[in-house]
């Protein structure tokens, strides 16, 4: 078994009758019996999956990460119309350390879910989520007969661009991606330089990849973050976002895989994701590294579902 139904027990909360919440929003279906809507729809899919952290050497509990999203997400307010409509499809699941079949399970169901004329959002899980993510949404781009450039803009402390010749995990996917295909279009902002290395330094200058560091990732100097993520989205044809939660200082989010006090902070993220959204070229987004057995108060899982609530609420 790789692939489970989606859980009622993870959208519970203050009943209103009225769908003022988005647990009376949101409905569950499995993946495979989900129309292809008609009208603006989102699908909201769980990658269980801890093994390429594990293989990374952080610390295991991501693959609980999907459900605590949920479960903060089902007690917000909904504020969305009666023709927009929110889905839960599911989580793909790895089994006997197979991350390479998780990925491939991911990408698969990422390309149908775009098929079905969905936004998937996705919630993690190891950052190796974005290894069967990307994959998905390239083999639903091919499928129309159309060249289109896709640029990765991932918010994270890390490059994630290390060498998968030991095998591939939660810190290799970026780099597969780059090995695979022509064109590599990757945008990081937050990298720490005491999170990577000189090696992951002199890759991302072999690959061209654009980043903002830790240090200059914040409020004072929003006027050329934006400036700098715009020239990007102009480059591209569409856009993948992908956030790995321990880019956030662990005051803010301690509940990830690799914690660290020197992150960014939530409110660049936010003024980011408005230029982002704002383009009309994303085309799918993902939530990476939720460990609940680091939360604190749930501190963590609050944060990843307010950016999937502000998400849901803007993409409409």
């Amino acid at each position: 078994m790789a692939y489970q139904n989606p859980q009622p027990e993870n959208w519970t909360g203050r009943v209103s009758n009225r769908e003022l919440y988005l647990h009376e929003k949101v409905k569950l279906v499995s993946a495979s019996s989900l129309p292809k809507a008609e009208e603006k729809t989102i699908a909201i899919l769980g990658y269980s999956c801890d093994e390429g952290v594990k293989r990374n050497q952080g610390r295991v509990g991501a693959k609980e990460g999907p459900n605590a999203i949920r479960k903060a997400l089902s007690k917000m307010p909904n504020h969305l119309s009666n023709t927009e409509h929110v889905f839960d499809v599911g989580d793909i699941v790895c089994f006997d350390t197979d991350m390479e079949k998780a990925q491939e399970l991911l990408s698969e169901q990422v390309f149908a879910l775009l098929q079905k004329n969905t936004f998937p959002i996705l919630l993690g899980g190891g950052h190796d989520i974005a290894y069967g993510q990307y994959n998905g949404i390239k083999k639903y781009l091919a499928s129309k007969n159309k060249n289109h450039t896709i640029g990765i803009i991932n918010f994270d402390a890390h490059f994630d661009l290390r060498a998968n010749l030991d095998g591939s995990n939660s810190g290799t996917p970026f780099y597969q991606i780059a090995k695979e295909n022509t064109t590599f279009k990757y945008f990081c902002l937050g990298i720490r330089k005491d999170a990577n290395d000189a090696q992951l330094f002199k890759t991302a200058k072999e690959f061209k990849v654009d980043y903002v560091l830790r240090n200059k990732f914040a409020l004072f100097n929003l006027k050329a973050i934006l400036k700098q993520l715009q020239i990007f989205i102009d480059t591209v044809d569409k856009v993948y976002v992908t956030i790995d939660l321990d880019g956030f200082s662990s005051a803010y989010a301690p509940g990830v895989s690799a914690a660290s006090p020197m992150g960014f902070e939530p409110n660049v993220v936010m003024a980011c994701l408005k230029i982002i959204l704002a383009s009309k070229k994303v085309i799918s987004i993902d939530m990476a590294e939720m460990n609940p057995k680091y939360d604190r108060d749930g501190q963590t899982a609050k944060l990843a579902a307010s950016l999937v609530h502000h998400v849901i609420h803007t993409k409409f």
